[in-house]
């Protein structure tokens, strides 16, 4: 039995409930009403997942491990060392449920004449085609490491996956070898068709196949390739040279992260002992690393990129991304704010507004000025586009450009000196601060007056993941909200001034305690046997002092309902504790990141609409920006698209003290919410 919760009955540790999350993830691939190939595509979102997890939180933990320390008060009750075990023994669950996914989804695509094949089974036909595709495009790619020879393994990449190659030679010596899969190829070679029947080769076999034109120099007796894969730990270590700028130390600790301390080591489980040994001595793996023997296929974080091979019948119907009544392309969007706010709902609408709004602002001569945040931009960003037109334009702009974005570093560097070349002023972020505020303020010259328009987002500016992250931007003229956003800019220029703040909730030095007055006020309300009501949807919660104050709240009588789509260190339903708490999870085709918080107030609801999870990193150690909702219409939108998540009863799961993520049951009607809230939407366009 693997233990999963933590010897207190007050929080669930948040790397276990992470865990717990990814296996959700691992739910929508074994999903028999999500589409064959889609189910593909979840297995690698689960699979890269696990990657970052490793890489980030692992690290960590090995971390705390290293240094001596027990960890239990950071852990949530449970001793560092015992969480690498708990987090090990977890995982191989885990990895051995997604193979046993991977040969059912195959078996299904069989029967949809869609056949991914091993070495073993290329037929004559395809064997002209395998071999002429190796010789042009995969073999001056390649990379093969002799291993016998070197004194020292060369410093294998995080998270590329190799083949290590065992020969026994003529006279019965052993000699090792390593060949780096390419990442510069596609994982998924289709083969010519036959009829129709699709074929499918990975490239991991396709090598398998052409191991004899690989080591043709070698006389060998036999010849057998086995996955293994390396993950690092993550974290980045800057250096203390005070002569270097702030890019450059980014620069040189993404470089060197491919130099981190080991932390997860992956095998195929068949391998041969005496290579493995070979292998794990040479790479230094020790007992606090995490030994996980896999199957014969690493890196399924590639199945993300698995070919559609024009069956649309077995993805997603892709939804056309709707337009917002009221704001018209044709038009000044402007001119349109000033008279409401309005909303945008990723991915059911179109985030070409935001590009619009950036476009208008310019080319517009009265606008003057311009400020944003950046925290994770699109490969190709008409953000960054518009932003450095503003500035061709002669605008003053102002971009705070988080440059320690995790695992994003290097595209934001790249973006930073582009836009630097081009005479846009950065800021790179607060000492000891992550940015992640998603907010913008332009200032516009109006009669003798600047009079300011902008918007504040749940989610990054960023073209591509707008396609598939459920996001709200609040669009406004509201003189009240940015001239508080303006304050924010402030801060970020001059930080040893610390601002108050009438309408925004600002991490890190005011969100505790504001949103400790709200819940304050719902305890009193409930006390004096009115309804207290509170309404929250985030990404994570895993901070305890926030958790603690919703238990506070629920032994007071609040009624409490949480849509949280990733950690939930809280534990909701115990008696005396948080039984007044409802939890629930949603997982499905889009990834829910918008954040939302909600308090009854007595019947005059206040709502916000947030950057920040309830995670101790967003709370203190992050410029984080919650924004009022205070326009009626855009109230009730947020309202009902909470209230149909609420709703759902096809991929909602009850999250619980057991972590089992048991689908939510109802005799209601069906409802996936990701698809009403899609109809919702088109409703309203039509009334």
């Amino acid at each position: 039995m693997i233990k999963t919760t933590p010897p207190t009955n007050s929080y669930i540790n948040r790397e276990v409930s992470w865990l717990q999350f990814n296996a959700r993830v691992l739910q929508e691939a074994s999903s028999a009403n999500v589409p064959l190939i889609e189910r593909l595509r979840f297995l690698g979102i689960f699979s890269n997942n696990l990657d970052e997890f490793f890489k980030v939180r692992y690290a960590t933990v090995k971390r705390i491990v290293e240094a001596g320390k027990g960890g239990k008060n950071e852990l949530g009750g449970i001793k560092a060392k015992e969480l690498l075990d708990i987090i090990t023994q977890i995982v191989i669950k885990q990895q051995s449920d997604s193979l046993d996914i991977l040969t059912d989804v195959k078996s299904k695509l069989e029967k949809e004449n869609i056949y991914i094949i091993d070495e073993t089974q290329i037929e004559a036909s395809q064997h002209d085609f395998i071999n002429n595709y190796f010789i042009k495009t995969v073999s001056p790619a390649l990379v093969t490491i002799i291993l016998n020879d070197l004194v020292v393994l060369p410093n294998l990449k995080d998270s590329a996956a190799y083949l290590a190659v065992r020969m026994v030679m003529a006279d019965d010596k052993k000699q090792f070898a390593l060949i780096e899969i390419p990442k510069s190829i596609d994982r998924f070679i289709e083969l010519p068709k036959q009829g129709d029947k699709s074929y499918i080769i990975l490239i991991d076999d396709l090598l398998r196949h052409c191991l004899r034109d690989i080591f043709n120099i070698f006389d060998y007796k036999t010849i057998s390739a086995h996955m293994v894969k390396i993950t690092r730990d993550g974290e980045l270590d800057f250096d203390s040279d005070l002569s270097k700028s702030f890019i450059n130390k980014i620069s040189d600790s993404v470089k060197h992260r491919q130099l981190g301390e080991p932390v997860r080591f992956v095998y195929d489980k068949t391998i041969h002992k005496e290579t493995l040994q070979f292998l794990m001595s040479k790479m230094g793996i020790d007992d606090t690393d995490s030994i996980i023997p896999g199957g014969r296929y690493h890196n399924r974080r590639d199945y993300m990129g698995f070919p559609s091979l024009g069956r649309q019948d077995l993805l997603y119907d892709k939804i056309e991304p709707l337009p917002i009544k009221g704001l018209s392309f044709q038009e000044s969007i402007f001119e349109a704010i000033t008279k409401k706010d309005y909303l945008l709902y990723t991915p059911y609408q179109t985030f070409s507004y935001v590009v619009k709004f950036l476009r208008e602002a310019a080319l517009d001569p009265k606008v003057k000025t311009i400020k944003i945040t950046i925290y994770r931009l699109a490969q190709i960003s008409h953000i960054a586009s518009s932003l450095i037109n503003a500035a061709i334009n002669g605008k003053a702009v102002t971009v705070s450009i988080e440059l320690r974005a995790r695992f994003d570093e290097q595209a934001n560097i790249d973006y930073a000196e582009q836009m630097q070349s081009e005479g846009i002023n950065l800021i790179f972020g607060v000492a000891g601060l992550k940015v992640h505020s998603k907010m913008c303020v332009v200032e516009r010259e109006e009669g003798k007056k600047l009079k300011r328009y902008g918007f504040v987002s749940t989610g990054n500016f960023n073209e591509s993941t707008a396609k598939i992250y459920t996001d709200y931007t609040l669009f406004t003229a509201d003189q009240r909200i940015l001239k508080d956003v303006n304050k924010i800019f402030s801060f970020f220029q001059a930080n040893y001034k610390i601002y108050s703040y009438k309408h925004l909730i600002v991490s890190p030095h005011y969100t505790q305690k504001k949103v400790f007055k709200l819940i304050d006020k719902e305890i009193e309300y409930a006390r004096n046997g009115q309804e207290g009501l509170i309404r929250l949807k985030m990404n994570s919660i895993s901070s305890y002092t926030m958790i603690d104050k919703l238990y506070e709240a629920s032994r007071a009588g609040v009624k409490i309902q949480m849509i949280v789509r990733g950690i939930c260190s809280l534990i909701p339903g115990i008696k005396g504790m948080s039984e007044n708490i409802e939890v629930i999870s949603v997982v499905d085709k889009f990834l829910e990141h918008s954040r939302v918080y909600m308090f009854g107030n007595g019947g005059d609801l206040k709502i916000y609409i947030s950057s920040a999870d309830w995670m101790s990193r967003n709370i203190e150690n992050r410029v984080e920006v919650s924004c009022p909702i205070y326009d009626e219409d855009v109230k009730q939108e947020i309202i009902d698209t909470f209230n149909i998540s609420w709703s759902d009863n096809v991929k909602a799961r009850i999250l619980c003290e057991t972590q089992e993520n048991k689908y939510k049951v109802s005799d209601k009607e069906k409802v996936r919410s990701q698809f009403v809230v899609y109809d919702y939407y088109l409703k309203k366009l039509k009334n």
